[in-house]
């Protein structure tokens, strides 16, 4: 790029050496700082809604509403669980009732069971061991028959007994013993005027089962 005469000139300044002794150049004040906006200029924003805290009193408010509604639903929920859980112990406990009394049955009625056959094989004893019980079952007959003149049934193995210790009571009523092989030994049974008297050992046996509500109410004497 080149230059002429008339541009050079107009490019180029004479340079002047600086005057020591000449006072010193002003410095150069410095820009002010920006002025801060007015009140005015943040009055005229857009107005906006000032921004309000909440108060102790609405905190505790709030606090006590959420505490409120939660208690409300847990309140509901136990609730509702308690009634499961009732009806649940509920149905165990009647189940458990029932299972007891069964039990209780069952075992009342073994224990039952095991006391008439206890008792068949005491009795089944005494007739055997002790032949002199048919006495007593004489007398006990003859006192519901106090007429004179009776007959009185007994085993053959049972008359031998009663001639012993019942002769002066059979002549002075003039009863009379009678031979009756189809009774079993320890029973007799009495008639007079019509009326009897059953003091077998079957019938005996069978009314004590039947107070005890036993269905098997036949005597069974061991063999």
């Amino acid at each position: 790029m080149s230059y002429n005469r008339h541009q050079a000139v107009g490019a180029y300044q004479r340079w002047e050496p600086v005057a020591f002794d000449a006072p010193p150049a002003p410095d150069p004040e410095p820009e002010a700082p920006p002025e801060p906006p007015s009140l005015a200029a943040e009055d005229a924003a857009p107005n906006e809604p000032p921004l309000k805290l909440p108060t102790a009193e609405d905190i505790e408010r709030i606090h006590e509403a959420a505490h409120k509604n939660g208690y409300d639903a847990g309140y509901e929920e136990a609730t509702a669980r308690g009634r499961v859980e009732a009806l649940q112990l509920h149905t165990l406990l009647t189940e458990l009732d029932s299972a007891l009394k069964t039990l209780d049955q069952n075992i009342a009625e073994e224990v039952l069971s095991l006391s008439v056959e206890i008792a068949r094989q005491m009795v089944q004893r005494s007739l055997t061991d002790t032949p002199e019980v048919i006495i007593d079952t004489v007398r006990a007959a003859l006192l519901h028959l106090p007429q004179a003149k009776t007959l009185i049934h007994l085993h053959p193995a049972d008359l031998a007994l009663a001639r012993e210790y019942l002769g002066e009571q059979l002549a002075h009523h003039d009863h009379r013993l009678v031979e009756d092989d189809t009774l079993t030994p320890g029973g007799c049974r009495v008639e007079a005027a019509g009326s009897m008297v059953d003091a077998r050992v079957e019938t005996r046996w069978r009314r004590i089962m039947e107070s005890l509500g036993r269905e098997d109410t036949a005597w069974a004497p061991e063999d």
